[in-house]
């Protein structure tokens, strides 16, 4: 049963549970004038005045019954052939996931916008930062679409170009920016995926990298090499996760709050860091608590708990395993035992493991039905709308990034590519297909 099925049958009362709020029972497009990120996950963050918004879509597509919105797009699809590709995040609706050409995490779809060398257009069933990734790799020549403008994403927008090029200038007037005697410099610049454009190309102008929850340790290590310390946004449960398992202390490891001076801390703490993290999270993984993985472990004795690393240290700390969505799905194809898993990711993708996996007993940490409200607003009838309109000529909600950004943002993605993924040091390892990120090819 899909998620949207599941939160209509528990609005209406005709299931048992609960979710975080009724409202995600209602159409996504009633949501598309209101400000705010929409019902779910991120619907009490902040979302900046200049966030993409989502005009109406024609009423054929809002009206249209799921199954004839189904065989739209894939007609539309079949007529547009090699001249399209279809790219969905795990954390997506099934509605959608069923329409993707491919299936994958951040690294992966980075990835599979480079293999598809005859694609006129990409639609990228992902929220806005990715949309923006794809661009920045894809040809000159490809278009790239976002089906819903408003698909955006709460935590990257917990760091912005004016504040980070703000914390920036206070870092290296506290650092200099001479390199010590083995050639490396103050402050390395690493920003999570989920970041605008614009905080890509500042790390590529200023010698850092992207990297994304697959990656995190190669390229903290990159970056160690380069650098004495580490500037690390927008997540600070990544990074902060990740430099624990390599070793750092937590005391080494200062919060930057971009509202305060020195970003609340003294000069000293700030000379003593190894990674400065930045005041931002994901609302679907600060869900997440010890006491839920305490009562999956008493209601099912032997459960292996499984964890993203945007989850709080405590959480991570108490899980059985941590890592990517992609190292998640690999876990759990892994076990060749009937295994009980508790997982803490994203609702979508929790079920979509269950379903696939009937042989294991696999639930969601949080009993609440709550999902990534951003990835929520990819809807088939947005899908439809913009494929239907390809196949008439038309792009429409296409993502471009402009070309000075483009340079200094491709930088840094190409060095995040070049930084294969490798398992957290200190966690459990489920495997040699667990470390490799191959995007799900689903046409394949």
């Amino acid at each position: 049963m899909s998620i949207a099925t599941t939160i209509e049958l528990i609005s209406n009362g005709r299931a048992a549970g609960t979710t975080c709020t009724p409202d995600l029972a209602a159409p996504t497009w009633d949501f598309d004038s209101v400000p705010g990120y929409g019902p779910g996950s991120s619907m009490s963050d902040v979302i900046p005045t200049s966030s993409p918004r989502q005009g109406v879509i024609p009423d054929e597509y809002r009206n249209a019954p799921d199954d004839e919105l189904h065989e739209r797009i894939e007609r539309a699809k079949a007529t547009l052939g090699d001249r399209v590709v279809v790219l969905g995040h795990f954390y997506q609706r099934d509605e959608v996931v069923r329409h993707a050409d491919f299936l994958g995490d951040s690294f992966q779809l980075a990835n599979a916008a480079l293999t598809k060398p005859d694609a006129e257009a990409i639609v990228f069933c992902g929220v806005h930062f990715m949309a923006e990734t794809a661009d920045i790799l894809a040809r000159d020549d490809q278009r790239v679409i976002l089906p819903n403008l408003a698909a955006g994403c709460s935590m990257a927008d917990m760091a912005d170009i004016d504040s980070v090029e703000a914390a920036w200038a206070e870092l290296t007037a506290l650092y200099g920016t001479e390199p010590d005697a083995d050639g490396r410099v103050p402050v390395i610049p690493v920003t999570y995926m989920n970041s605008a454009a614009d905080l890509k190309a500042f790390c590529g102008r200023n010698g850092g990298i992207v990297c994304t929850s697959s990656n995190a340790a190669t390229v903290l290590e990159w970056a160690f090499e380069r650098g004495q310390r580490v500037l690390f946004f927008p997540d600070q449960h990544l990074g902060r996760n990740t430099a624990k398992a390599m070793g750092i202390s937590t005391d080494r490891m200062p919060m930057w709050n971009p509202r305060l001076a020195g970003g609340g801390n003294t000069a000293a703490e700030l000379l003593e860091a190894q990674v400065v993290l930045w005041h931002g999270f994901c609302s679907v993984h600060r869900r997440f608590t010890v006491d839920q993985i305490e009562q999956a472990r008493r209601e099912h004795p032997g459960v292996t708990v499984i964890v993203h690393p945007e989850c709080p240290m405590a959480v991570v700390d108490a899980a059985d395993v941590a890592g990517s969505t992609d190292l998640i799905r690999k876990t759990v194809a892994a076990a060749t035992e009937p295994t009980t898993f508790a997982i803490g990711t994203e609702i979508n993708m929790v079920n979509r493991l269950a379903a696939e996996y009937p042989q294991h007993t696999i639930f969601c940490l949080d009993p609440v039905v709550c999902p990534c409200s951003t990835m929520y607003r990819i809807h088939p009838g947005y899908l439809a709308w913009v494929l239907e309109a390809l196949v008439r000529g038309e792009v429409l909600n296409e993502i471009v990034v402009p070309a000075a950004v483009q340079v200094d943002a491709k930088v840094a993605l190409e060095r995040m590519l070049a930084a294969r993924p490798r398992p957290l040091a200190g966690q459990r390892d489920p495997g040699p297909a667990a470390t490799t990120a191959t995007t799900t090819d689903v046409r394949a």
